[in-house]
């Protein structure tokens, strides 16, 4: 088991390279590069978004092919430049390119953390192992999104937070080449559907829609009601802290109760926290609203991925978890669009998405397909 845990740190520090982002980024766009809105604004996201969905395929397939550990090491190749290219960045293209980078590092390296742990545990704690993991990842996303946010207030939004992310992917780096393989592969290199895992790619596709909205327009909605720094850091930081914890009871609860009434739930509580933070409510208003986003988000997150782990056979897992991942993922993509062509009315836009994930769980309550995957 120490490996087991040992992947769960290295996932709490593939965390902490996209909360390394979470609450400087879109405050360096209008201040230093003059981006204020449209999507030019969206376009770190959109551009992490596309690659690490594009990538989730690949993972999947390689790790299928070739194994697991030699994937998750070029992750982190991938991940180490981010943080020096945010410090040097001369234009807002640089930080677009860092994205693409950023977006390749969590594809591979999360992919694998996931995938590697899942291969560690026997079939009936399959939850377990994806709460774990998606609890230290989320960890990691919520305590640097939190240090940065308070280094910046002191230092400045250049280049003192990234200083942080450097940190973090050089240690990730040198634990990955000391973890041992878990996986011999079977099977040829192949991308093949995986049937019934629709249904939950659709939730997941939306889950990460409301991620890549709130990423981009909770700094900036904040910021425009009047709040801080530190404070919007405390407010990135709490809804990625509640969704870390939370994935390790639901994780666990989902290999005993079953897997669809924490995703429909979770879809729901999504919706109303998009709907409270959309209102224009006190610093404790959208506290709660972060705690809502983050505990409806832990229902799903860790369930879903056991889901599609229980439809899966041994030889295709790790594609059919990178097929899923690449529609969830490519929430990102949408999430960061609406964000930025809809930025003069984001109230609007963030409320209108709480609607619809309102009115899907609903839906996702009489799927058939979802009740089919129940654990």
């Amino acid at each position: 088991m120490k490996l087991f845990w040992l992947l769960a740190l290295i996932n709490l520090l593939v965390g902490g390279m996209v909360g390394l982002e979470r609450t400087v980024v879109p405050l360096l766009a209008k201040e230093a590069f003059g981006v204020e809105k449209g999507a030019a604004l969206g376009g770190f996201i959109l551009s992490f978004g596309l690659a690490k969905a594009l990538f989730n395929l690949l993972a999947g397939a390689l790790a299928d092919r070739f194994g697991r550990k030699g994937v998750l090491v070029l992750g982190w190749a991938f991940g180490v430049p981010v943080p020096l290219l945010l410090i040097w960045a001369p234009s807002w293209g640089w930080v677009v390119a860092a994205n693409v980078l950023l977006g390749v590092n969590q594809a591979l390296a999360w992919s694998m953390t996931v995938n590697m742990m899942v291969d560690l545990v026997p079939p009936h704690r399959r939850g377990v192992a994806a709460g774990v993991n998606e609890f230290a990842g989320y960890l990691g996303v919520s305590l640097l999104a939190f240090l940065t946010g308070v280094v910046a207030e002191v230092q400045g939004l250049r280049p003192a937070p990234f200083y942080l992310g450097l940190g973090v992917a050089l240690l990730a780096f040198a634990l990955s080449l000391g973890v041992r393989e878990t996986y011999r592969p079977l099977t040829p290199l192949r991308l093949r559907w995986v049937p019934g895992i629709g249904v939950a790619s659709l939730l997941g596709l939306l889950t990460n829609l409301k991620d890549g909205l709130v990423w981009l327009a909770l700094p900036l909605l904040l910021a425009y009601r009047g709040f801080g720094p530190a404070e919007i850091g405390l407010v990135a930081g709490l809804y990625p802290l509640v969704w870390a914890g939370g994935q390790l009871v639901f994780g666990p609860l989902s290999d005993r109760n079953g897997r669809a009434p924490l995703i429909v739930g979770g879809i729901a509580l999504q919706g109303l926290g998009l709907l409270l933070l959309a209102l224009p409510l006190g610093f404790g208003g959208v506290l709660l609203a972060a705690f809502l986003l983050g505990l409806g988000t832990s229902m799903a997150y860790p369930t879903l991925i056991a889901w599609v782990a229980d439809r899966a056979p041994l030889e295709e897992r790790a594609t059919a978890l990178g097929l899923y991942r690449f529609f969830r993922d490519g929430g990102y993509v949408l999430g960061a669009l609406l964000a930025g062509v809809g930025l003069e009315g984001l109230s609007g836009v963030i409320g209108g998405v709480g609607i619809g994930m309102a009115l899907l769980s609903v839906w996702a309550t009489w799927s058939k397909a979802l009740k089919a995957g129940v654990a």
